[in-house]
């Protein structure tokens, strides 16, 4: 299993990035799929998550309203697509992929623990 994360960057605050994650060697749709960052001497954190078939999705609260997860299964592919981007959001962006049964269980898409694969990572910069 791969999955391949990119569309990082080095933007002024206000600006807008799309990342995608390419994904290979599962059956796409069989997974719920999430994006986390992990900041300089921060925990990995969760950003937003989509169920296998895209019909649910939620958000940490820092980015709601700002960032939109969505997802082609056709093409394999999640993406997060981050608008009004603030300094604070700077940080080394994962995709990572969880079993769907995941979404059935409260929250638990939330938690880094539960997904089994990630993806390389890509930095995301907002200058100020």
């Amino acid at each position: 299993v791969q999955l391949q994360a990119s569309g990082g960057g080095l933007v002024q605050a206000g600006a807008f990035l799309r990342l995608s994650c390419a994904a290979s060697g599962l059956t796409f749709s069989s997974y719920a799929m999430g994006w986390f960052r992990q900041a300089p001497g921060k925990e990995r954190e969760f950003v937003a998550a989509i169920s296998g078939k895209g019909g649910s999705t939620d958000y940490a609260d820092s980015v709601k309203g700002r960032f939109t997860i969505s997802r082609d299964n056709s093409k394999n592919t999640v993406y997060l697509q981050m608008n009004s981007l603030k300094p604070e959001d700077t940080a080394v962006y994962y995709c990572a992929a969880t079993i769907s049964s995941t979404w059935l269980s409260g929250t638990s898409y939330k938690d880094p623990a539960r997904y089994r694969y990630w993806g390389q990572g890509t930095q995301v910069t907002v200058s100020s």
